[in-house]
């Protein structure tokens, strides 16, 4: 079976994105190469994302190839798999569009595919946490950015059966930021 690794940049409080929706703590570990994102791009060759962090990413990766961005040119080759209720097609500036799926039987037969590379997970918290609950998640990766926003966006899923996990890795990463990883028990 293959894995879904979900990553999420969060502050050290936990939130994924700002009160507004913004993500300007993304800055606060600098701007050193994205050599781990590389590297994990070499083991997945799938990325689920949700309606809301599709049409982020469709607005800005399928044109930073052509603006030399290292990771975009690995990104956009991957297979993209979009979990919507109301968009009917999810197109990727000259590269292949996504595939539309409904629900989370079709992110489960993705994943029992016999063939295939780890499936990532990018944002989508909304998606994240409904995958989460359902016992979909293989990893969980965070890069806690050094930053305590107070209010936000939360990643993680509140109220519900708490979620056991277990440590896989913990390291610094970028300025003063941390990656960890884990998997539910």
């Amino acid at each position: 079976m293959r894995r879904l690794i979900f990553q999420e940049y969060v502050t050290l409080d936990g939130y994924a994105a700002g009160p507004d929706g913004g993500l300007e703590f993304f800055d606060a570990i600098g701007a050193a190469p994205d050599t781990d994102n590389l590297e994990l791009l070499d083991s997945v060759d799938t990325m689920l994302l949700g309606a809301e962090t599709y049409r982020l990413f469709a607005g800005f990766w399928p044109t930073e190839a052509s603006a030399g961005e290292p990771i975009a040119e690995k990104l956009n080759a991957l297979r993209l798999v979009v979990v919507s209720t109301t968009l009917t097609s999810a197109p990727w500036g000259d590269y292949e569009p996504g595939l539309v799926v409904r629900d989370l039987d079709a992110v489960r037969a993705l994943k029992a595919e016999q063939t295939g590379k780890d499936i990532i997970l990018w944002g989508s918290i909304t998606l994240f946490q409904s995958l989460l609950r359902a016992g979909l998640v293989d990893e969980v990766q965070l890069r806690i950015c050094p930053v305590l926003l107070g209010a936000g966006k939360s990643a993680f899923p509140s109220g519900g059966s708490p979620v056991a996990l277990e440590l896989v890795e913990a390291r610094p990463w970028g300025v003063g930021g941390v990656l960890v990883r884990y998997q539910p028990r």
